[in-house]
Order: C-alpha cells, then structure tokens, then sequence
C-alpha cells in the first residue's frame, strides 16, 4: 500500500511528471472542446457545401465552360483544406495530450536529470501546442509574406511543433535505454500500485472501448474498405462523363450517391478511431486517479460520466446515417460529457497539488 508521503514524492512540485500531467490532460480537454465545436459549427455545413460545388463542377462540365470548371474545382479544394485542417487540429492536440500523459507515467524510467526532464517537458508541451496552432492556422495564413513559394509560416510552426515533439521523444527513448543498461531501481518515485475501483473501471472499461474499436476497425477493414476504394472512382467517373455527355440529368443521383459514400466512410471511421481514443485516455486516466483529490463518490462519478460519454459519442457517429442531425447532437453530447469529466479529474489534480505544496510551505 502507497504511503501518502511514498505518494507525494512521486507527484512532486515543478516536477517534470507534474508538468506533463496538467499539460497532457490540457491538451486533450482543449482538443476535446475545439472537437466538438468543430463538428457543431462546421462540420455538417461543409459537407453541404462540398456537395454544392461537386454539382456547379459538373454543370459547369456540362456546359463545357473551362473556367467555372476550375473556380468550382478551387473552391472545392479550398473547402476540403479548411476541413481537413481542423480535423488535424483536434487529432494532433489529442495525440499530443496522450504522448504527454505517457510520458509522465516513464518519467521513473528515464535516466536523465532532473532539471534536464523538467525542460524536456516543458519543451514537449510547447510543441505540443505549436504543431496544432499551426495545422489550424494554414487554410487562413496560406503564403501570405512567407520567403517559401510552396510553404507559408503556419506549416512552419505547425513543422517546428512537430520537431520539437520528435526531438524530446529521442531523448526521453535515450534515457529510457540509459537506465535499462544501468539495470537499476527507479530514479524517482513510482507511480503507486493501488486498486481502487475507480482505477480498475478506468482500466478495464478503457481496455472494454479498445478492443470494440478494433473490432470495428477490423470489421470495416473486411467487409466496406475496399468497396468504398472502388466505389469512389466510379461514382465520380460516371458523374463527369453524364456531364459531359448527356447534360445535367442525372448529377442529383451521382451527387447524392457520393455524399451518401462520403458519410459512409467518415462516420465508421470516426467509430473505429474515438473507441481506440477513449479507450487509450481512460486507460492513461486510471494511472492517475491517486492524484485526483476529490470525494470517493465524486470519482466515482466522474469515472461514469467519462465512459459513459466514451460510449455515446461514438455509437451514435455511427448511427448518423440512419437519424441524422439527431445523432450528430447526441454524438455530440457525449463528447461534452467525457469533456465534463476531464475537466473534473483535472480540478482534483490541481487539488492534490495545491495540498502538496501548501503542506510543504507549512513545513
């Protein structure tokens, strides 16, 4: 059993741990919020919007005008990048929040010193934020003054973020390799050992949303993937050439059979990926649970409203074919719930430290 003094010194004030735990679940409540605002405000509108410029490309094929052609080509690309991006937004700032808490659970195991894991961490965070500001910023920055003909300073910053973010984990892998050689006890403290129930919900319910995830994936992989691949060519295919050839008579039915393929693909993707994701972040979660201080039955709670958003979100992504914008805001909503509870475990946390450090300048 973990003494309370065992369980401070592994949690200790400005510790490189300390840094990658706020930071690390920072960066996924954030990438969580901007998550879900993205797909309220603009997710759905620019899937209608794509729609709409697919139909003006093929019109404008039909009527044989070059120019439209590629106004409507150019407005489609433009339209793709800005979703595109912030997709990547909220992905990377996730992943980065995930490699943080990680991280903090290694720290034992990494024999490097201790000022030298402190900056390591720091740095990490930095270009934990650097890498998605700048992916989120390139559909509005794009080349404006930059010396690059094909690279503007977005993809500058959001490149030096991800270098950042390599270079750390080199090192960090290092020290890794450094103590294993040296075959000794940990450096510092251990994470405690104990079992608790809200860590062993956490750690069996993530493990649960993990293998459903990859089930899913599997399940998509063997039965609709290549279907899709092929699908996607001939819709588009058949799409130009009746503009082409017989005007604008059928571009409602290919219109709609590519959305319906598009949404298709996205929304078991998105499945498959947020079981793997909530599942990976009540897993790292369950690591920490000492450290949140709050009540037993707030945990508790907390622990709930984590996988219980955990499971909504995803299942009803799923079922958006079959409900539509109905599902999307359920989907939604449990998003908001698992967002609701990061922020609660993160409350305890900063709990636990404020009692640590209050104590220690008592002492």
């Amino acid at each position: 059993m973990t003494t309370p003094a065992q369980l401070a010194a592994s949690f200790s004030a400005m510790s490189a741990r300390r840094l990658l735990v706020f930071g690390g679940i920072a960066l996924i409540a954030t990438g969580l919020l901007f998550g879900d605002l993205f797909a309220v405000f603009v997710l759905h509108q620019n899937a209608g919007e794509q729609g709409a410029a697919l139909v003006a490309a093929a019109q404008a094929v039909a009527r044989q005008d070059v120019a439209a052609v590629n106004s409507a080509f150019q407005h489609l690309g433009s339209l793709l990048e800005g979703r595109g991006t912030k997709v990547d937004t909220h992905v990377h700032m996730l992943d980065a929040g995930y490699l943080a808490l990680l991280l903090a659970l290694v720290q034992p195991y990494v024999a490097l010193g201790a000022s030298t894991k402190k900056k390591l961490a720091a740095w990490f965070i930095t270009g934990g934020v650097a890498l998605p500001v700048g992916i989120f910023l390139i559909h509005y920055v794009g080349l404006a003054y930059s010396p690059f003909p094909v690279i503007g300073w977005a993809s500058v910053l959001a490149d030096l973020g991800g270098l950042v973010l390599i270079i750390v984990l080199v090192i960090e892998a290092v020290g890794v390799v450094r103590y294993l050689r040296a075959g000794r006890a940990a450096l510092e403290p251990e994470l405690p050992h104990d079992s608790t129930w809200t860590r062993r919900t956490l750690l069996s319910g993530g493990t649960l949303l993990v293998l459903v995830g990859f089930v899913g994936g599997a399940h998509y992989a063997a039965k609709d993937l290549y279907r899709h691949e092929r699908m996607e060519p001939e819709i588009l295919g058949a799409m130009l050439q009746d503009a082409a050839n017989n005007g604008a008579a059928e571009l409602n039915t290919h219109i709609n059979n590519f959305g319906g393929l598009a949404g298709e693909k996205a929304v078991k993707l998105a499945a498959h990926a947020h079981f793997v994701e909530f599942g990976l972040l009540a897993m790292l979660l369950s690591f920490l649970q000492p450290y949140v201080m709050l009540s037993e039955r707030w945990q508790r709670r907390w622990v709930v409203v984590l996988l219980a958003g955990s499971v909504i979100l995803p299942v009803f992504v799923f079922l958006e074919l079959q409900f539509g914008l109905i599902a999307g805001g359920i989907a939604d909503f449990g998003g908001l719930l698992v967002l609701i509870a990061l922020i609660g475990m993160l409350v305890g946390v900063l709990r636990y430290s404020g009692s640590l450090d209050s104590a220690g300048g008592a002492a």
